[in-house]
């Protein structure tokens, strides 16, 4: 169970030794990521050598989280009024337990492990986030997948009373996200309940959220209320919303365009007013480890 990614990497790797030692002491004085139990730091294989994690401060104040507001600083300023406890997670589709099931019954028990990620937005800036996670396949094990099933579909909660962005229709709600089963039993791919060993704070998606590294950052869907296991592609939001601009994949690809701006390069967060813009990395960086579920497909066709 979990620990299928394997690399030497560690806080070490990225950060000068005081600024490790620092964090270490933050995440031995706060386990509080989720009801699972803690395992051992793991970070991804690529060149982390210049990576520096971005704050705690940086990763909780620039966020997109529309059922809050289509402002950067809005998730930040409204998310503390959501309630996210209780929470419960409906699981359907084609798997062998459905049902309604609390989020501690989902995923207690399983290994939360610590993973550095590259995350790059769709609007061409990027972090590196240190979250805690339990890895999606573990979670889908345990439900159960029936044969047949190809996809993934997952949804955010709407709640108007404490989510004011949702009574606007900037999209059709609820959020919806989807992953090919391949991509989603992948070990990079997880399902985040903290960051800086902390849970994770409400503007970033508590009390889950999904975290696909290779992906542009819209498609790791927060809040998660319900997960499908489906045998068509399902429909997705931003796709749904504009399909030329938004396609299912959405892999980071430096080669592809937005319509609207390049992909080639990308502003870092907290780099500061006068930083280069930083090339992007094809899948971000994580091109060994997934270039491979995409053999034989036109990614200029499979946006």
């Amino acid at each position: 169970m979990a620990q299928r990614w394997k690399n030497t990497l560690g806080w070490n790797d990225v950060t000068p030794e005081a600024g490790w030692l620092n964090r270490r002491q933050i995440i031995a004085g706060a386990l509080g990521a989720g009801a699972a139990s803690i395992a051992g730091p793991l970070a991804a294989q690529v060149d982390n050598s210049n990576l520096e994690p971005n704050t705690w401060e940086e990763i909780t104040s620039y966020n997109n989280f529309y059922e809050f507001g289509t402002g950067k600083e809005d998730p930040a300023r409204f998310a503390g009024q959501l309630t996210t406890q209780p929470w419960s997670i409906v699981v359907d589709g084609l798997v062998d337990n459905p049902g309604e099931y609390a989020l501690e019954d989902l995923i207690g028990g399983l290994d939360v492990e610590e993973r550095i990620y590259r995350f790059r937005c769709v609007e061409a800036w990027s972090m590196v986030i240190p979250w805690n996670g339990i890895e999606l396949k573990d979670i889908l094990d345990r439900v159960g997948v029936q044969e047949g099933a190809r996809y993934v579909a997952f949804e955010t909660l709407v709640r108007p009373s404490e989510m004011p962005g949702v009574n606007r229709a900037v999209l059709d709600w609820p959020y919806r996200e989807g992953l090919r089963l391949d991509e989603a039993m992948h070990p990079l791919t997880i399902m985040a309940t903290g960051i800086y060993g902390r849970p994770i704070a409400n503007q970033n998606g508590a009390p889950i959220r999904l975290v696909v590294p290779w992906k542009y950052g819209f498609k790791s869907i927060k809040s998660i209320v319900r997960i499908s296991l489906t045998e068509e592609e399902p429909p997705t939001s931003w796709n749904m919303a504009n399909a030329r601009e938004y396609g299912f994949y959405s892999n980071v690809n430096p080669n592809v365009d937005h319509p609207r701006w390049s992909q080639a390069t990308e502003r870092t967060i907290g780099g500061g007013l006068f930083a280069r813009r930083q090339p992007t990395l094809m899948f971000n960086g994580y091109e060994a480890e997934v270039a491979s579920l995409y053999d034989g497909m036109d990614l200029s066709e499979f946006y």
